[in-house]
């Protein structure tokens, strides 16, 4: 590309906070816009990146003023009134959407993809350290903060290039894959969709764009249409047997899983150990195993690089592990996520009381799911629901909380606002507590931990 300095709107978010640290390690000038200030928005500050959280023009760096030597980058997130965003369109700089420049690094790169309504982030932050580990490397572009290298970017003068290829807004399409993994179609984003059949075409024309030679690693079950070029296509599940699954599966004292990888061909890894724990995430790690099998991995190292895994921020992340009480924080945000993570909580825990803590994203999803939500959160034993996270919604008539609340069948149940958490959990005597969500509860993480030690008397 012809610029040299790059400007992005909403650089707070997750990937286009991934891509404002790949230009500003190219050597670019890198500022932006965000509406809020977070602690990933004061990292980037600290990489010497510029950022202003007011939508004006006149805040914009004089550097990223000239349109022929400034790339303008932005989110579907962001208003299309938003002001900054309109200077840049009429004075005709070059503006693309987060997943066109995805797309453009990913062109010259052998791209490992990982899409799916859930599971993603943490299969593309897996797969990266396994790469790094027990590989030549890689890139990778990731929708979570990896706790082993705290980045959301990883870069190296390996060839592989890891992507979380997002569903929404059709991200997706804008990457051709040499290979992909899909963890999961349930429906979702029916307000970009309509149905989820248009959800499950537009996962088909992703595969399809898997390249020729490629490969396609499928969870055993989900119904897309299949591409039709030359690939290769192969399953993968937690344990039921197919190309790639797990077997000899042992739940460990310090709540991580060990078990076998079963890979094509009769072949299998023996006595692996995960670093992190849950059901779910081991089969998140067969995930991962089988799309680094493409570009192929020394053995012993892919084991050390499962049991140095130490997660994803907000992904089945434990804050506190006691005898007298258990804290952990997860991202579920989709009925399937949440049954996915208080089952495997359950295991983990059995026999202990489980309280969770909810948060509804987005008024849609929670119009869509309410009856999906409740069934979910129905597997807790205590639920603190939380005020619906609106995002980029505006307020629709008849759509809270409470049509979720209604249909819960926990015997305790709180409907509660954002700002009366704490005092409610301060009275709480929790023995497993989980907050769950993709909105802000995030922030409540850091209290609540606090508050919690304190009882401790960590």
């Amino acid at each position: 590309m012809k610029q040299n300095a790059v400007y992005l709107i909403g650089i707070g978010g997750i990937g286009m906070s991934a891509l404002a640290r790949y230009y500003n390690c190219c050597g670019f000038f890198v500022a932006g816009y965000d509406k809020t200030k977070s602690t990933l928005t004061q990292e980037l500050e600290n990489e010497n990146i510029l950022i202003h959280y007011t939508d004006d023009v006149s805040l914009i760096p004089e550097n990223c003023k000239d349109a022929e030597n400034t790339l303008v980058i932005y989110t579907p997130a962001v208003p299309k009134e938003h002001s900054e965003l309109n200077y840049f369109l009429s004075n005709r700089f070059n503006v693309i959407k987060r997943s066109k420049t995805l797309g453009l690094i990913a062109k010259n790169k052998h791209t490992l993809a990982v899409a799916g309504t859930h599971g993603k982030t943490t299969v593309s932050t897996l797969l990266a350290h396994i790469l790094t580990v027990a590989a030549d490397g890689c890139n990778a572009f990731l929708g979570g903060i990896s706790k082993n290298y705290n980045s959301n970017l990883l870069l190296s003068n390996s060839e592989n290039l890891v992507a979380e290829a997002d569903e929404f807004d059709r991200s997706f399409l804008q990457i051709f894959p040499n290979a992909a993994a899909v963890t999961a179609t349930d429906a979702d984003h029916l307000d970009i969709y309509g149905n989820i059949e248009e959800m499950r075409k537009a996962f088909g024309k992703f595969v399809a764009q898997i390249k020729d030679g490629g490969t396609l690693i499928i969870k055993k079950g989900i119904e897309i249409e299949l591409p039709k070029n030359n690939i290769s296509i192969y399953t993968y599940s937690y344990s039921e047997p197919c190309d790639f699954y797990a077997s000899n599966i042992k739940l460990h004292n310090d709540s991580c899983y060990g078990f076998d990888i079963n890979l094509p061909n009769n072949k299998k890894i023996c006595n692996c150990k995960l670093g992190v724990p849950g059901w779910i995430n081991v089969e998140n790690a067969i995930a991962a195993t089988a799309l680094a099998w493409t570009v192929g991995f020394d053995e012993q190292k892919l084991k050390d690089a499962l049991a140095g895994f130490i997660g994803v921020k907000r992904r089945m992340d434990v804050q506190i592990n006691t005898k007298k009480l258990v804290y952990i924080d997860d991202y579920a945000h989709h009925p399937e996520e949440l049954t996915a993570t208080i089952t495997s909580i359950k295991n983990m825990f059995a026999g202990r009381k489980i309280t969770a803590i909810f948060q509804p994203h987005l008024y849609t999803r929670t119009r869509d799911f309410a009856d999906g939500f409740a069934k979910s959160l129905s597997l807790a034993d205590e639920l603190i629901l939380l005020d619906i996270y609106p995002a980029r919604e505006l307020p629709i008539d008849g759509i809270t909380s409470k049509i979720i609340f209604d249909n819960v069948q926990c015997k305790e149940k709180i409907l509660c606002k954002k700002n009366e958490l704490l005092k409610i959990a301060d009275k709480k005597q929790f023995d497993v507590v989980i907050t769950l969500g993709a909105g802000d509860i995030d922030l409540f993480v850091e209290p609540i931990t606090k508050m919690l030690n304190k009882k401790l008397n960590i």
